[in-house]
């Protein structure tokens, strides 16, 4: 338990100052990209985003559980069949992203350049991937929690330093947003991956123990398998998202450039003031996968169980007070980004889908910990059908429009959120009302 506070307080300080760094990035975006630039921003970035998951395989959550499970004297070994896989993986999605993108057809909307920024940052996300993996596995939060710090700060000063220079057409600011997003990219590729050969060399002086290629890749893919299935679900759905909530208040009778901007305030604004505070969920979630995973291959049920209670409690202790705020000062904090009533109406209704966020986040890393994949990837599967059907429907609607779109987003994070918690309850022996079994894992 002290293990997982310290790296968690590290990752939460780090993280902290990253999504301020993140907050100030948006800040910038909007005030120079416009309404209708930061709308197509956040048009494309899911889809992007998508792309870069695939790249990293989800060698962040397989590999550090299975660093976490094995001792020392294997991990030599597995990390350098890890690499080999990594190799033949990153270059068979590279030949496939640079045949598919020019026939996308949303790409033509964006400058040329776009296309070849995103193909250079697979083999980074790749790379950057494996080092992750090794250092949650080993509990090294530092060099995370650095990582992840460098990436929000280089993009910062980047944005900062050539808006401030410079002036661009809106195709090319986009771009340029883009490029410093790269950037930053590779500076944490350099970082953490220098750390990793550096470490990888420290292996090689143990006496190292052989593993049988085909368990290691069968390991990580009974892991990665599930996992990316489960984040392209995730990615897919988030990069179809916006086409769904324009086409639904079209529909209502919004004006297509009016729908584009009423979107970019709602993701650009609104989504980025209610997901500061989810840096704390996500910095559970780091060290939550590894340490769930040990004291279940452990069968260390009782310690699951005051995890649990610990993560809830912390989750609540800062949520409330977090969405209390949006909601009174919803104005004050819009304002930093437009002066617009729209933004400030979406920030306030949309309290229930941040909190129940800031819950989800941590309980879905909870199943991953635990092996229950599967389960995480069909409560997303309901969910999000819940929550696109009911998007649809009432933000077609003209007295509704983006108010029953945010309605459909609510009702499919409160969904989502009853089945995690069902689910890893019952896994780890938590019955109603609150008492626990002594029933093995």
């Amino acid at each position: 338990m002290k293990l997982f506070i310290k790296g968690t307080m590290v990752l939460i300080l780090a993280a902290f100052l990253g999504e301020l760094a993140e907050f100030f990035t948006n800040m910038i975006l909007a005030r120079e990209l416009g309404e209708g630039g930061m709308g197509q921003y956040m048009t494309i970035l899911p889809l992007i985003f998508l792309i870069m998951m695939l790249a990293s395989f989800e060698l962040p959550v397989s590999l550090s559980r299975l660093v976490a499970e094995k001792d020392a004297s294997y991990h030599q070994k597995i990390l350098r069949d890890v690499l080999h896989l990594t190799i033949i993986l990153t270059s068979v999605l590279l030949i496939l992203v640079a045949l598919i993108i020019p026939n996308v057809s949303i790409f033509q909307d964006y400058h040329p350049l776009l296309k070849w920024i995103v193909l250079a940052m697979i083999p980074l996300m790749s790379f950057t991937s494996v080092a992750r993996g090794y250092f949650m596995g080993k509990h090294h939060m530092g060099k995370i929690a650095a990582a992840n710090l460098f990436r929000r700060l280089v993009q910062l000063l980047l944005l900062a330093a050539v808006y401030q220079f410079f002036e661009f057409e809106r195709s090319t600011a986009v771009l340029v947003a883009f490029i410093t997003l790269a950037a930053s990219e590779l500076v944490v590729f350099v970082y953490l991956f220098h750390l990793f050969l550096l470490n990888y060399q420290n292996l090689k002086r143990l006496p190292n123990k052989t593993v049988d290629k085909m368990e290691i890749r069968k390991n990580l893919l009974a892991i990665s398998g599930p996992t990316t299935a489960l984040r392209i679900f995730h990615s897919l759905t988030h990069a179809a998202q916006p086409f769904l909530i324009k086409a639904a208040i079209i529909h209502a009778g919004v004006p297509p450039e009016a729908a584009n901007e009423q979107f970019g305030m709602l993701a650009g604004v609104a989504m980025t003031i209610g997901f500061f505070p989810a840096f704390i969920a996500h910095s559970f979630t780091i060290v939550l996968i590894p340490t769930v995973a040990k004291h279940h291959a452990s069968g260390e049920l009782e310690k699951l169980q005051k995890l649990l209670q610990h993560v809830l409690l912390l989750t609540l202790f800062y949520g409330v007070p977090a969405v209390g705020i949006f909601y009174f000062f919803a104005e004050p904090l819009t304002n930093l980004f437009f002066h617009s009533n729209n933004a400030s109406y979406f920030l306030q209704i949309l309290w229930p889908y941040f909190l129940l966020h800031f819950f989800v986040i941590p309980m879905q890393a909870y199943l991953l910990g635990l092996g229950l994949v599967k389960d995480a990837l069909y409560h997303t599967f309901w969910a999000t059908i819940v929550s696109f059907i009911t998007i649809y429907l009432l933000g077609s609607r003209p007295e509704w429009q983006m108010s029953g779109v945010i309605i459909g987003m609510n009702t499919g994070t409160v969904l989502l959120t009853l089945m995690h918690f069902l689910t890893v309850c019952k896994k780890i022996g938590v019955e109603w009302p609150v008492r626990t079994t002594e029933r093995k894992v």
